[in-house]
């Protein structure tokens, strides 16, 4: 398929999702993010939400029945316990972790013409580029992966919605239970995460950076219609979504997404026992991690625990 009519059928589908989707804004009985996981010896109910990085912490409110399990449960466990990821050596790792090698910049690492390219995107995106000396004290120095990172925020922040980092949904739930005294624990640690997000050699982050670059537009829509089926609460929309998203012009290949998303939930499914055996616990981890065959609701099911959709 030409890139043309790959891109043709892209915009059909998200004008055609859209429309399906404006329905279920209206209501629908398959819209929900929280679940309760009782049975196989558990004293108390658990529950699950699912979590969406770039959806404000107000958006809680809109969940049915999630401040009366909130309060039914005495620990919050999160993919990873925010308080070690702001540990001073924790945040000077990150900070490691986005940056390019002493002597190594953006700008040089790139060919001209993929450079080219990067500031034309940026030019778009922000009025400015590489070539500007107070954007290259901020940007050039920056891995190509901490560079599409930034690229992502811009995205959604001019096209799809306000953000403000300090007040998501993701932390907002460890952020509550540390008020009321609540326990906080994470499956992951900080440094497993950043592995994930920022691992990856130069070579293959450049690759992904580019075709971020090159296909900005599919990324915009498909940005549009992941935070339109969050909204409306739909887990079967978000799984079709992620399907779409495998397939599409910068798509993972199969050993990165088990990386990224199953081998996780295979980790997570092996801890949560032990975690809910301790204390009943309020899971928050990302939405996509719910979905489908291979996501943590299905494997919990397998393992003999009574999943329910919390209706109010």
């Amino acid at each position: 398929m030409s890139k043309g009519s790959k891109s043709l059928k892209v915009k059909k589908s998200f004008f055609a999702g859209l429309v399906a989707l404006m329905f279920l804004m209206g209501g629908s009985a398959q819209a929900q993010l929280l679940y309760k996981i009782s049975g196989k010896g558990l004293d108390k109910a658990s529950y699950i939400v699912g979590t969406y990085h770039l959806a404000p912490a107000s958006f809680a409110d809109s969940i049915p029945g999630l401040r009366a399990a909130f309060g039914a449960t005495e620990q919050v466990c999160g993919e990873v316990d925010i308080l070690e990821t702001l540990k001073p050596e924790n945040l000077a790792k990150m900070q490691e972790a986005q940056m390019l090698p002493e002597g190594k910049t953006l700008s040089s690492l790139l060919t001209q013409e993929q450079l080219d390219r990067l500031n034309a995107l940026l030019r778009e995106v922000m009025g400015m580029d590489l070539t500007n000396p107070a954007v290259a004290e901020q940007l050039d120095k920056v891995t190509p992966m901490a560079m599409e990172t930034t690229l992502t925020l811009m995205l959604y922040m001019k096209n799809v919605a306000a953000i403000n980092p300090a007040d998501m949904i993701d932390s907002y739930f460890q952020r509550e239970a540390m008020k009321e005294g609540k326990g906080v624990v994470g499956f992951e640690t900080s440094d497993f995460q950043m592995d994930i997000l920022y691992g990856a050699p130069l070579e293959k982050q450049v690759e992904t950076l580019m075709c971020f670059v090159d296909n900005y537009e599919e990324q915009v829509e498909m940005a549009d219609f992941i935070t339109t089926a969050y909204f409306a609460q739909n887990l079967e929309q978000l799984e079709e979504l992620n399907l779409e998203e495998q397939e599409g012009a910068c798509a993972s290949n199969p050993e990165d997404n088990d990386k990224l998303l199953y081998d996780r939930n295979v980790n997570w499914v092996k801890a949560m026992p032990g975690i809910m055996k301790e204390k009943p616990t309020f899971f928050a981890v990302g939405a996509f991690h719910l979905c489908g065959e291979r996501g943590v609701l299905k494997m919990l099911e397998a393992e003999g625990y009574k999943i329910e959709a919390v209706k109010k």
